[in-house]
């Protein structure tokens, strides 16, 4: 922002005013005592270019402590008491005001800090330690064939997602995001992803249609995991009946598409946001709008398009756009 000469005028406004008076006063006095217009006017004349002079001299001085301070803005916290900004006592406590309040702020800003790295540390090992008895209920369950057994597992099942959204949500903002990028193979991706669902699509008697995509992609296989159990995990959720298909469309656009409910027109723009979880989340109670949102910052991160396309009752199809990441073959 530029310091112009006009702007420095405005702000001297009452120095201006104050001479304007002084040589009031005198041309009163002088008038009185029937001096000549002259004795008034020459000395006011000089005693204007004089002032105009020093205005000039002071405007210039400003304009440069103008541009030191606009300086100080774009410099560290630790590095402001290097650039002397000011040239009167006013302007030092105004200084050392900033520097208190910087210092302050950098307080309380690694104070909030440590406190998030502390609670992710918290929950991190929370997570960790409920996955034991996870694990130790599922062993237990496997040796088990009923109905009770069949439920326990699929709620189970619906815990250990749950538990891993948690940790997945903790390690998208971490400094220490573990993405590590190579070359997989997405059939096994997606056979990995429904050997987890396979129980959950015997027990609701709904069909799978799935032929391998014959794709090899340079993604984080674990991350690309998650988003596709997200998927699936999403489309069983919403199929009552009817099947879910997964393929590929050229070039490299991978598709789960679903037989459900559909996603109504006015939310199908938002299910990425946080949070949002629309109509039929609504209606469903646990639904918590993280799964899409977190899939969303996962493809981000791994340079993978995703998208929807659906309608109310013609169920629902996700893409994703995976040529971007395709391999060149040796």
């Amino acid at each position: 922002m530029k310091y112009g000469f006009g702007t420095y005028l405005k702000e001297r406004m009452g120095t201006i005013a104050g001479f304007l008076m002084a040589v009031g006063i005198f041309g009163l006095t002088f008038g009185l005592y029937r001096f000549p217009p002259e004795a008034v006017f020459y000395p006011a004349l000089l005693s204007a270019l004089v002032l105009l002079g020093i205005m000039i001299w002071e405007w210039k001085k400003a304009e440069r402590k103008h541009q030191r301070l606009r300086e100080l803005i774009s410099l560290p916290d630790d590095l402001m008491e290097t650039l002397r900004a000011y040239d009167h006592q006013e302007d030092q406590d105004y200084q050392e005001l900033m520097l208190a309040l910087a210092e302050k702020s950098a307080g309380e800003a690694y104070g909030y800090q440590r406190h998030l790295t502390d609670t992710m540390e918290y929950f991190t090992t929370w997570v960790h330690q409920i996955k034991t008895p996870i694990s130790s209920m599922r062993l237990r369950l496997e040796g088990l064939d009923s109905t009770a057994s069949r439920a326990l597992s699929e709620d189970l099942f619906r815990i250990e997602q749950y538990v891993e959204m948690v940790l997945t949500y903790l390690r998208l903002d971490s400094e220490s995001t573990d993405y590590v990028f190579r070359e997989c193979s997405v059939d096994e991706v997606i056979k990995s992803t429904l050997r987890k669902f396979a129980g959950q699509f015997i027990g609701r008697c709904l069909k799978l249609s799935y032929e391998e995509t014959d794709l090899n992609i340079v993604t984080d296989e674990k991350w690309l995991a998650f988003v596709l159990e997200q998927i699936t995990s999403n489309a069983l959720k919403y199929t009552p009946e009817g099947g879910i298909t997964i393929g590929v469309e050229e070039p490299g656009r991978l598709y789960v598409k679903d037989t459900g409910l559909g996603i109504a027109p006015e939310d199908l723009p938002r299910i990425f946001e946080k949070g949002y979880t629309g109509y039929r989340g609504r209606e469903d109670k646990r639904a918590s709008g993280l799964g899409l949102y977190l899939c969303k910052r996962i493809c981000d991160n791994l340079g993978i398009r995703i998208w929807a396309e659906s309608a109310p009752g013609e169920g629902t199809c996700v893409y994703l756009d995976l040529e971007q990441k395709k391999s060149d073959p040796e």
